[in-house]
């Protein structure tokens, strides 16, 4: 059995118009790419693969899928062989489970609880042993760092001593220290603890929870930044450090900073700037920048002007092309020479750093800039080592749009025509093979002519899943609405952290594999999507809070014509009348006012 985790990681890293686009020839139209279906006979292209949802549908027949889908239903394959054929494209090996396992996905549930609580239980152990220890105060004291600051990010020192955790935990030689980093096992059977001497800073993930540490010595010992290592709950390149913490200013401030330092953020929420996070000793990732889009449209890269921090924002960029979307923005800050965003904020204060953001340039300018400086673009010579320098890059950006203008901008400077540019940039592909294809198992699905709000909601959360955050818990428990009871679903597995709302469409789809019922339902509507195209000035939280206001009312007026159908026939009891009497005051009341109650 391939387990369920693989799928949806392999869904997040295939790109569906890339596979589909390798098998018929599709043309770009708006935001989707258009054909003519290649499950049934038709003249007019009603096939359509949207790069956003990851995701087909035909208008025509009703066909719809992932990549996986389109494969078995195109090859005549199993899912098997669709999904290792798409993992041998993506670099990757199919793990294999053994087939209807639910005891070791309970041992694994577990396991994951006791890591968790190993680690709040160290992160506790940590903070109490700083106030204990003068030196490490004095230390965060010379860096500027107070007691505010100390108790907000939950920093903590860990003793010079090789087994100080060994107070907290007697069963020491207990293999779960060791697999949640916290604990060295050495060959010989000698056990020690990681972090040593050093100041900790408390790495949460988005929920909140402690899963590693990041420590920095007192001194000039080496090294001087020592995390945890990746663990069945930690992995570098998923996490950001203080991104639970700045959540809700990121959001309120409507743009994020990320810094390459503990420091950076600690030191810049000390002087009223608390919507930055940091990266764990890597470049930012694609996944780092999914994370962050879910949260802000502006994303603001602050590095060191000298060749190192200039590096690190190339590096940056390169990771974040496969991440970007239409309508996201990312720039690129450099501070003076020598500093970094603590050190600079220290010196200069807060309203000096935030000038330097504003002098930030975008990622086009900043790709631009760098792949022509120091080209003579007055010579074929030159314009054609642009091209090539280009090509590659650009072909990486996800953000269909984005891409297209930079193309523009590249081919104008280089000068040549735009359709030689995309000419140049499109590889290939070889013809298909002829072959009979039988009937897929779809069929056209009638269209509702008016959505229910259980239908509208479902269908709102499918496009940003995002917003599950900011559906009350359990809100949507008691309703009779399958549409309702499938959003609850959605929800529920995205506050439980079962899904990443990051990630595409295809992915999230994919979670419910095993629920047929529920996945022919949410497919379903996944495909209505790709159908609908919303008003550019659609807000999506504002769509939201409208339709639990009218939901809200729903329910409302429901309970009231029940209580009065029941009066005409019976005698009310006194808390029925009072209840009725309430429920008829609430209905009166702006449904602004009743929301969330």
């Amino acid at each position: 059995m391939i387990p369920p985790e693989f799928v949806e990681t392999l869904l997040a890293r295939t790109d569906i118009v890339e596979v589909i686009g390798k098998r018929i020839k599709l043309k770009k139209s708006g935001v989707n790419y258009f054909a003519c279906c290649p499950f049934h006979g038709e003249k007019t292209p009603s096939f359509s693969v949207s790069p956003s949802k990851q995701f087909y549908h035909c208008f025509g027949c009703g066909a719809h899928g992932t990549a996986i889908t389109f494969l078995m239903e195109y090859e005549g394959i199993s899912f098997p062989d669709a999904v290792e054929a798409l993992a041998q494209e993506a670099g990757l090996v199919v793990p294999k489970t053994r087939t209807g396992d639910p005891k070791a996905a309970e041992t694994a549930r577990n396991e994951r609880e006791q890591l968790l609580h190993l680690l709040e239980k160290a992160a506790h152990f940590y903070q109490q042993q700083l106030a204990r220890h003068p030196e490490a105060l004095r230390y965060l004291e010379r860096r500027g760092i107070g007691r505010d600051a100390i108790h907000h990010f939950g920093l903590g020192y860990a003793p010079d001593d090789w087994q100080a955790l060994a107070a907290i935990f007697p069963h020491y030689n207990d293999p779960l220290l060791e697999k949640a980093g916290l604990v060295i096992a050495q060959d010989n059977g000698r056990r020690y603890d990681r972090f040593r001497h050093r100041i900790l800073f408390p790495i949460h993930n988005r929920r909140g929870q402690v899963v590693a540490f990041g420590g920095r010595v007192l001194d000039q010992s080496e090294p001087k930044y020592l995390n945890s290592p990746e663990t069945p709950l930690f992995s570098k390149s998923h996490e950001l450090y203080a991104l639970a913490l700045a959540r809700d200013a990121i959001r309120t401030r409507g743009h994020v900073i990320v810094t390459e330092g503990y420091m950076d953020v600690v030191s810049l929420w000390q002087h009223g700037i608390d919507n930055a996070v940091a990266v764990l000793g890597t470049a930012a990732t694609p996944h780092h920048v999914r994370t962050l889009v879910t949260l802000t449209d502006e994303i603001l890269f602050c590095f060191d002007g000298d060749d190192a921090g200039r590096r690190a924002a190339w590096r940056a960029l390169e990771q974040s092309l496969e991440a970007l979307k239409d309508g996201v923005t990312l720039r690129f800050a450099f501070l003076p020479q020598g500093e970094d965003p603590d050190s600079f904020v220290r010196s200069a204060g807060p309203d000096a750093f935030r000038e330097q953001l504003q002098r930030s340039r975008t990622l086009s300018q900043y790709l631009i800039e760098t792949l022509t400086e120091n080209e003579s673009l007055d010579t074929p010579e030159g314009r054609a080592r642009l091209i090539h320098r280009a090509q590659p890059l650009i072909a990486r950006i996800a953000a269909p749009e984005l891409k297209r203008q930079i193309e523009q901008e590249i081919a104008e400077r280089a000068r040549i025509p735009l359709d030689d540019w995309a000419a140049a940039a499109t590889p290939r592909v070889a013809p298909r093979r002829t072959r009979t294809r039988t009937q897929p198992h779809w069929h056209a699905t009638p269209r509702k002519t008016v959505a229910t709000l259980g239908t509208r909601l479902l269908r709102l959360l499918l496009a940003h899943p995002r917003l599950a955050a900011r559906v009350p818990v359990n809100w949507l428990d008691a309703s009779e609405d399958p549409d309702l009871q499938a959003a609850q679903r959605l929800v529920d597995a995205i506050e439980h952290g079962e899904i990443a709302p990051e990630q595409p469409l295809a992915a999230i789809l994919s979670h419910f594999q095993s629920d047929e019922s529920l996945r022919a339902r949410l497919e379903s509507h996944a495909a209505a999507l790709v159908e609908e195209s919303a008003p550019d000035d659609t807000d999506p939280e504002s769509e939201l809070a409208d339709l639990l206001d009218a939901l809200a009312a729903q329910t409302l007026q429901r309970e009231i014509a029940e209580l009065m159908a029941k009066a005409r026939v019976q005698m009310l009891t006194v808390e029925e009348r009072q209840r009725l009497n309430t429920l008829i005051r609430e209905a009166k009341r702006p449904q602004n006012d009743r929301r969330g109650n």
